[in-house]
């Protein structure tokens, strides 16, 4: 293997779109291949420091048995320790086991300021990969999670690496908004990372989706069955599973019919709203409910900001802190300016179920 450097890559998409299976398919090829893999899911409210102290550890300690590397190693774990104590992070065994790693290695990641102290430590992690001619990627998920200061960090230290060719390869993934937070936190993100798509399948790539699981197993499905199948998951993959395990599931025949996927229709609809949909809705205030439901009602979108004031009787300047709530919560993102769309897709037919249901009570 040849360890040199790699452009980072964000993968961007809404919900269901198969965003973290693309990440854990990342992660089974870096292990295949012999890098030192940190898989990380940013929930929120919660640090990059916290979260990516543990594996940085790993790694530097991992680097530290590789003779070249491993002066270069050890300081870096020295560095690790500054770094955790500077963010208050009470993480055992950082040097443990390995003499020279808990000397104290003064003026390493220890001011206290992420932004700062991360790029240090992305180059000690660099540069001793490099010696070992190893390759560390790092993977995160959930990205549009992390606050602003961690996630100017995150590019800093990558923008670093990069610039000196090192072995550190970064693969995140996060909601559509992800690509605008990087550039408010440094203008050359655009620049650094790139940003494929993650979105609904092609035709024909979701009829291979249906087709092929089933095929797999022995069975068939008829063609009209898989058009039908495309059309009401409009091509989003975990719309697909579900349409394609529910049909699965009432089929009698070894081939999967149109009326098997016609049957299945109330239980998709009733499996997606009791779960997939309202687990996201349960996150959301009374306030917050009302202002989603007011999206809905004015179509699929995406929708005018301005609209979805009028729909509310309130001024546009009055709703800014419910809109930016319900954004914080990844639900809704700016998709132009002006304009609010749902990271949930068919969120909005969701929506309108639920209030047809409530006039009905």
């Amino acid at each position: 293997m040849s360890a040199r450097y790699a452009r980072p890559t964000m993968l961007l998409g809404l919900r269901g779109t198969g965003k973290t299976v693309l990440l854990n398919e990342f992660k089974k090829i870096g292990d295949a291949e012999g890098l030192t893999v940190s898989r990380i899911e940013a929930p929120e409210n919660a640090s990059l420091a916290r979260l990516i102290v543990p594996e940085m550890r790993k790694v530097l300690r991992s680097l530290s048995g590789a003779e070249a590397a491993r002066e270069i190693a050890l300081r870096g774990l020295r560095g690790l320790r500054n770094f955790a104590a500077g963010f208050n992070l009470e993480i055992a065994g950082i040097g443990v086991g390995i003499e020279g790693a808990s000397d104290p290695e003064p003026g390493l990641a220890d001011s206290g300021d992420i932004e700062f102290d991360l790029p240090d430590l992305f180059e000690a992690v660099g540069t001793a990969a490099a010696r070992a001619n190893r390759a560390w990627l790092l993977l995160i998920d959930e990205v549009q999670y992390l606050n602003s200061e961690d996630l100017s960090a995150l590019i800093v230290s990558l923008h670093r690496v990069s610039q000196s060719n090192m072995p550190i390869v970064f693969a995140g993934a996060g909601l559509p908004q992800v690509a605008r937070l990087a550039g408010d936190a440094k203008s050359y993100a655009e620049r650094l990372f790139s940003y494929p798509p993650v979105g609904a399948l092609q035709r024909d790539a979701a009829a291979q989706a249906v087709r092929r699981p089933i095929e797999n197993e022995g069975a068939k499905i008829g063609e009209a069955a898989i058009e039908l199948i495309v059309e009401s998951s409009r091509g989003y993959p975990f719309f697909i599973q579900e349409w394609g395990s529910q049909s699965w599931d009432l089929a009698r025949d070894p081939e999967i019919t149109l009326a098997d996927v016609e049957n299945a229709h109330g239980l998709v609809i009733s499996s997606l709203d009791n779960g997939f949909f309202k687990v996201r809705m349960d996150r959301l205030t009374r306030a917050e409910t009302v202002f989603v439901s007011a999206m809905a009602n004015l179509g699929d979108g995406p929708y005018p900001i301005a609209d979805i004031a009028n729909a509310l009787g309130r001024r546009t300047q009055s709703i800014g802190p419910t809109r930016a709530n319900i954004i914080h919560k990844g639900m809704i993102y700016s998709a132009e300016h002006g304009y609010l769309a749902f990271t949930v897709p068919l969120f909005a037919e969701f929506m309108r179920r639920q209030d047809d249901a409530t006039d009905q009570i």
